[in-house]
């Protein structure tokens, strides 16, 4: 069965409220999991970039913006405790050594690597060595880091699976290059997911129908808020509508062994009329 993973991260704006409701978007619409996005602000960014100006409703500097946009530890606690009560496990892509650290905290079933941290060797490692199934996203990617990050995994002997992903958004149809997955599937051998940033639904289906075995989507309340990734999110409608196709889908593949159904004999007793069908 195909793992659906609502991606909520950062389209909560630093709103507990903001995130619950979509935690229940995501559980009303029949997703897996939900998925959110962690740093630490001093870390990731240079003193230089933070102080740049950027208006915000939180102020008007990157600062501001960024410090905005990320949860408390009591913060997280309560969405942790809020995900329990709606029995859907949630995880987070970290962007720096102390995110991953802080999320040792929570009994997160998986880890992420984001497109943007594929690089990040040290990151990888770390993650790595904590032995839990991780989902690598390969946006911005060229097929040698996308080696260097599997070999580092392969070493500890960490279970991941690769997400073929287009790191645009939103992202144009023509640009979504489907094929790749079986082309990740075929060279490394593992388990490959598609993370898709663009409002469609049909990319995820097609990609379900390829053998993806996860899709990533992000999800919104409004297009209309303020924030980078909600223009390229689903709305509650269209989860709801992906969940329903994906699940389809699924049970529509079958086994590719040919088969004729009773239905079928029926209707060629009718149809055949020139074959002795007894």
């Amino acid at each position: 069965m195909v793992l659906l993973i609502a991606e909520i991260g950062i389209n909560h704006n630093g709103s507990v409220e903001i995130a619950r409701k979509l935690i229940d978007v995501a559980v009303e619409s029949g997703f897996d999991a939900v998925k959110f996005q962690k740093r630490d602000v001093e870390t990731c960014y240079t003193e230089e970039f933070l102080t740049s100006p950027r208006e915000s409703p939180w102020g008007n500097t990157q600062r501001n913006q960024k410090m905005g946009l990320e949860f408390t530890e009591d913060q997280y606690d309560e969405l942790d405790f809020y995900c329990f009560e709606k029995n859907i496990p949630w995880f987070a892509s970290a962007w720096d050594l102390k995110s991953q650290l802080f999320l040792h905290k929570y009994n997160l079933p998986y880890n992420k690597i984001a497109s943007a941290m594929l690089t990040n060797e040290d990151l990888l490692r770390l993650v790595a060595k904590e032995g839990k199934y991780t989902f690598i996203s390969t946006g911005m990617s060229t097929m040698e880091d996308i080696e260097k990050a599997v070999t580092i995994f392969q070493a500890e002997n960490c279970p991941y699976e690769l997400m073929h992903c287009v790191s645009v958004y939103n992202m144009p149809v023509e640009m979504a290059n489907l094929n790749m997955i079986k082309t990740l599937r075929r060279k490394f051998g593992c388990n490959v997911g598609y993370s898709g940033h663009e409002q469609t639904i049909i990319l995820a289906c097609a990609a379900v129908a390829m053998g993806a075995t996860s899709i990533e989507k992000h999800i919104t309340l409004d297009h209309a808020m303020y924030g980078s990734d909600q223009s390229a999110s689903l709305e509650p409608v269209g989860c709801k509508r992906m969940v329903e196709y994906i699940r389809a889908i699924e049970k529509s593949l079958g086994t590719g062994e040919k088969v004729v159904y009773d239905e079928e004999k029926v209707n060629a007793r009718k149809l055949r009329y020139f074959e002795d069908l007894s």
